[in-house]
């Protein structure tokens, strides 16, 4: 218990509220389902929601069943309680920060960007931030200023209206990226991992790429859990897992090649996936697709003078097929029937 991250929840709870309705085909803001979220990540001591509660007298109720403590920002006249709510707010987290040093996370729910200062001074006093935010009406400042960002449309048991999914001209899914951008992401994160030194872990390695994108989330490209994807990444040869130090925290390696013919099959899997996701594999451009996959290739390093002769031998060998293409201006590497 003593290893539980101790987490302080701090609501903006006007935003939340009036962001779902409005950006989630009217959907009611519920927070169980980031109270779930968190559950997986630690244990939460403080639970807080800032609002002037006589605009949402109908959440009390939900919000005392989850047993969060409703802070009361009561409208003056000439003074905005929306202002008056971030002020206390943030006062109270700062204040938590230093008289309560167990609390090691902070979880800011909010879309608005007034916090992103918050965020640095909790981040400045040692403690993890993580964010949460409805997708469409979260500043863009705030999510790359957080540790973890979560948006709150994505979390499990929030459902939005249809006429949210029915529209027009939906918005494009992260789960819609293309696989293999991660893939390279993660291998050159390995890579630099392990030029640093010492055992790259799966955790050390989540921990990473949430450093850089504090957005990101292995079920947004389909996976349950983030062991999963890298299992996937191994059998497509991007990694490879071995033991780690704790039982469910595997080792990652980058695969090494050994030889000639290892290249060759690289290359040929690079163009196999270059040719279905753009029709065509060119030449220009193409070591840097090779690096994304194996960050370390060199074709110095198994003999060759250059990438042309590289490519040219992987022709000779069958791998490949390599011809000119005028129209292109460049040469079209293709795969063997």
């Amino acid at each position: 218990m003593d290893d539980e991250d101790r987490i302080a929840l701090f609501l903006d709870y006007e935003n939340l509220a009036i962001g779902a309705r409005e950006d989630l085909g009217g959907l009611a803001f519920d927070v169980r389902p980031i109270a779930d979220a968190l559950a997986e990540r630690g244990r939460v001591v403080v639970r807080r929601a800032y609002a002037d509660w006589s605009y949402f007298d109908e959440d009390r109720r939900m919000l005392t069943r989850s047993h969060v403590e409703l802070i009361e920002m009561p409208q003056r006249m000439g003074a905005s309680r929306k202002n008056a709510a971030d002020i206390k707010m943030a006062v109270d987290a700062v204040e938590l920060a230093f008289v309560r040093d167990y609390v090691s996370t902070f979880v800011i729910c909010t879309g608005d960007s007034d916090f992103t200062p918050l965020v640095y001074k909790l981040r400045e006093l040692n403690k993890r931030v993580i964010g949460v935010g409805i997708r469409k009406s979260t500043s863009a400042l705030l999510p790359p200023a957080c540790d973890e960002f979560l948006y709150y449309d994505d979390l499990e048991g929030v459902e939005p209206a249809p006429a949210v999914t029915a529209a027009a001209e939906p918005i494009p899914d992260r789960a819609d990226r293309d696989l293999d951008d991660l893939a390279g992401v993660v291998a050159q994160s390995v890579a630099g991992l392990q030029r640093t030194g010492g055992q790259v872990t799966a955790s050390t390695l989540k921990r990473t790429l949430l450093r850089k994108d504090p957005t990101f989330n292995e079920a947004d490209h389909g996976f349950r859990a983030f062991g999963e994807l890298l299992r996937h990444l191994a059998e497509r040869h991007v990694v490879e897992l071995a033991d780690g130090p704790t039982k469910g925290d595997p080792e990652v390696l980058l695969p090494a090649l050994d030889g000639q013919q290892e290249a060759f099959d690289l290359l040929r899997s690079v163009v196999q996936d270059l040719t279905a996701k753009n029709g065509r594999a060119a030449l220009s451009g193409l070591k840097d697709q090779l690096r994304r996959v194996r960050p370390g290739f060199s074709e110095q390093a198994l003999g060759f003078r250059s990438f042309l002769q590289f490519v040219r031998a992987a022709a000779t060998n069958g791998a490949i097929e390599l011809r000119w293409d005028d129209g292109a201006d460049d040469y079209l590497l293709t795969v063997p029937a």
